[in-house]
């Protein structure tokens, strides 16, 4: 992860838009059209693109005996394997500066900490599919409430 320059005084010179743009993945379908709207911002902001999977702890497996880590690394060489796909179908069409960034953890905690430590401008997620976070909160809610980045929730 290579930290955006900014000078002392947080102030940007010669830019009005975002100069990173992090976005969680986790290979649902709201995840992938986060992606793809921004990467669409990322292009038209000529702004850098940072791809955040979070390998979640899975105790419920580890409990199991499954090696949740080994589960969870093949989910995101799959993600890298279809964003690089993605990435090459769209290669003469438009480029986006772009890495992929693997977290392991609290997937709330990990794309804040990695939007603090990219110095990110906005930040980008899929809405949650799951019911229950109606009334606990997902990810997006809580990246939201932290107020720390404009946040963009993609349906």
């Amino acid at each position: 992860m290579i930290p955006r320059k900014r000078d002392d005084s947080g102030f940007e010179r010669g830019t009005d838009g975002p100069l990173v743009i992090v976005v969680g993945v986790d290979g649902s379908e709201p995840s992938w059209r986060a992606a793809a709207y921004a990467s669409g911002l990322a292009r038209r902001q000529r702004a850098r693109l940072a791809i955040v999977y979070v390998q979640p702890f899975m105790p419920m497996v580890a409990g199991l005996g499954v090696d949740s880590r080994s589960i969870t690394s093949e989910i995101a060489d799959d993600l890298i394997r279809e964003i690089r796909a993605a990435a090459e179908r769209v290669r003469d069409i438009f480029t986006v500066k772009w890495e992929f960034v693997t977290r392991r953890g609290d997937p709330y905690a990990e794309l804040a900490k990695a939007a603090d430590e990219l110095g990110a401008d906005a930040v980008v997620v899929g809405a949650s599919q799951q019911a229950g976070h109606r009334l606990v909160g997902s990810v997006a809610v809580r990246l939201v409430r932290s107020g720390r980045w404009p946040v963009t929730v993609v349906p």
